[in-house]
């Protein structure tokens, strides 16, 4: 039997080395697209990436990037892949602020550039299409969300992801590709980027239990997200491209915490005491009577997204889909592999 191709934009990333990763073991031939940068960035495939010399090999990568229309459309005409998953972005919500046209290119033209190839190489009935969507479309509607709440993008980020998520649906009526729409709410690892609040907090915080570091600052204790674990969601997107027709679908835990519940669990996990002190930008957690956490404007977003909270009622009904991995196991996970690094 002829083992089915995948392609993965974003193989590099968090959710793209996860899905490498379960795709192999599903027996895929898997080829990844990287950019090109002067370091390797390649960390988190190390562990399958193998010299390109070496017959037998299932995982193979390809330079590349999304905003050059020419690059996507040789990688999937050589390529001729079963499967194609668009994971890569400009990911961060705070970044696109600053810069939004960049953002729009990689994250919504990117999208449709990938769209256009399959259709332009008549791929319609052979290439099967998952788009990476995010739970920040919703923005300000109010929670539980599901496929039928109504988008209220708030960042730049999120604008360029609803692009994706309708021009998606788009190619799919217009031009019978299969193409699916995860909105997937929130997910994290050990290998998520330090830049995001999961990870800031947990590098932060193991670094001041470890006495390398005095303080960690952060934005809105108070905004609430609905946090999953990255092995959980790729298992989504696999799943999506193996049903009988294409749909959109919500992936998410159903439950949420605040930033500030976070960094409890991150604190419990360290047997590091804290007690909170003072209130709203003054608000400061202290450990040892000294001061470790506190309040910097600055990573307050120019448009906050106060409450996130997904229904996954239709990935449960439709394909069985349901979370495994609880938050205190994602958080004690995120805590050992940091602990680790530090040593």
């Amino acid at each position: 039997m002829k083992k089915k191709t995948a392609l993965i934009y974003g193989v590099t990333g968090q959710d793209g080395s996860y899905l490498a990763k379960f795709l192999l073991n599903r027996g895929y031939l898997v080829h990844g697209i990287k950019r090109r940068a002067s370091s390797f960035n390649t960390t988190r495939i190390d562990d399958i990436y193998k010299d390109r010399h070496i017959k037998q090999n299932n995982f193979h990568l390809h330079y590349g990037d999304l905003t050059d229309s020419l690059s996507v459309l040789k990688n999937i005409q050589v390529l001729q892949p079963d499967e194609i998953y668009n994971l890569g972005a400009q990911s961060h919500v705070g970044v696109s602020f600053e810069v939004p046209e960049y953002t729009a290119n990689v994250d919504a033209v990117g999208t449709l550039r990938i769209l256009d190839s399959i259709k332009t190489l008549k791929l319609e009935k052979k290439t099967k299409f998952y788009q990476a969507g995010t739970s920040e479309m919703f923005g300000a509607s109010k929670p539980p969300q599901n496929e039928q709440t109504p988008f209220y993008p708030r960042s730049p980020y999120a604008a360029a992801k609803l692009y994706a998520h309708w021009i998606t649906i788009n190619y799919r009526e217009a031009y019978g590709i299969f193409a699916c729409n995860g909105i997937l709410f929130n997910h994290e690892s050990p290998v998520r980027g330090e830049t995001f609040v999961t990870q800031k907090i947990v590098k932060g915080l193991c670094e001041v239990f470890k006495k390398k570091s005095k303080k960690l600052y952060l934005g809105n204790l108070y905004a609430k997200r609905d946090w999953g674990h990255a092995r959980d969601y790729v298992y989504a997107m696999w799943k999506m491209l193996q049903m009988k027709e294409p749909k959109d679908y919500v992936i998410a835990t159903g439950k949420q915490y605040t930033v500030k519940q976070f960094v409890n669990l991150v604190c419990k996990n360290l047997n590091m005491k804290i007690v909170w002190k003072g209130k709203n930008d003054k608000e400061k957690a202290y450990w040892n009577n000294k001061p470790i956490i506190e309040i910097d404007k600055r990573y307050f977003r120019p448009t906050e997204v106060n409450s996130l909270k997904g229904d996954y009622s239709l990935a449960k009904k439709e394909f069985g889909w349901t979370p495994k991995i609880h938050i205190k196991t994602l958080v004690n996970e995120m805590v050992k592999s940091e602990l680790k690094n530090l040593k």
